[in-house]
């Protein structure tokens, strides 16, 4: 079962009083190694789905400590989540899994990053491939009403070590099937496919063995990926990064950028497993 912690309403009367402080509303943790927690969202923040900020608290030396975390939430909700990895020995992590709602985080509010759709020229087919926490920016652009008005085809890869570890993805994508906002869009639209590397599952392996083998398209009926409908997006770690790339390029798709528009992007902001 997850550990959820709701907020009372005396924590979220709680005045910040870090720089740029937020308050932690809910916290979930999924497994030993994963967590999720939903923060106050500042009245001036402005971002698009799949962007991430720099978020953190206070060092012993009373310095802040920060790193980029991608926002989970979609653009239009009044909170903000995100979603982490727990590392024992990480600097932020070994804090911030710690984290009960009522405490306060740093959140510097400027928005970045080119998981977002104006990234990417118009196409039929969105592929969003992610390993771990790497589903983060996802989570928000999967419930993000545009995503599904640009793109008559959504597939979510996820892949993860084990079943307990895809949970997240999981409920969420179960969740917006009774989405009042974009329920009716993604049950069209949006195709799941999560796989593991080490426990047995329904599904296994790497998102790139799946891309390069052609299993994920014989699986779920669809022709292999071309220029002229596909678009995708990775976020995961700089080894996968690198190997995605090469099957896409492979495919003949080309990376693309805030500035210049094209077939896929990469976030290289992603946080690795040393946080």
């Amino acid at each position: 079962m997850n550990d959820v912690t709701p907020v009372t309403e005396a924590a979220a009367a709680v005045k910040p009083h870090l720089p740029d402080a937020q308050t932690v509303t809910a916290v979930t943790h999924w497994t030993d190694r994963l967590f999720s927690f939903r923060v106050t969202r500042p009245r001036s923040l402005r971002f698009r789905s799949g962007e991430f900020v720099m978020i953190g608290l206070l060092d012993d030396a009373g310095k802040p400590l920060l790193r980029a975390y991608s926002i989970a939430s979609p653009s239009w909700d009044d909170e903000l989540e995100f979603y982490s990895i727990k590392v024992p020995d990480g600097p932020l992590t070994s804090r911030l899994q710690h984290i009960r709602p009522g405490d306060e985080i740093i959140l510097r509010p400027k928005p970045v990053g080119t998981l977002v759709l104006d990234a990417l020229l118009p196409g039929r087919r969105l592929w969003f491939l992610a390993t771990g926490t790497g589903i983060a920016p996802f989570a928000s652009l999967m419930r993000d009403p545009e995503t599904y008005e640009k793109f008559d085809t959504v597939v979510m890869m996820h892949t993860c070590r084990t079943v307990a570890e895809l949970e997240y993805g999981r409920q969420l994508v179960e969740t917006l099937k009774t989405d009042d906002l974009v329920g009716e869009m993604a049950a069209g639209k949006l195709l799941y496919y999560p796989t593991t590397t080490r426990e047995p599952f329904d599904r296994m392996g790497r998102v790139t063995d799946n891309l390069a083998s052609g299993k994920v398209f014989a699986d779920l009926g669809l022709p292999p990926m071309e220029p002229a409908t596909d678009r995708a997006m990775v976020c995961g770690s700089l080894a996968f990064n690198v190997d995605v790339r090469a099957i896409l390029e492979g495919f003949g798709l080309r990376e693309g950028a805030n500035s210049d528009p094209r077939e896929y992007v990469v976030e290289k902001a992603f946080v690795g497993e040393g946080i």
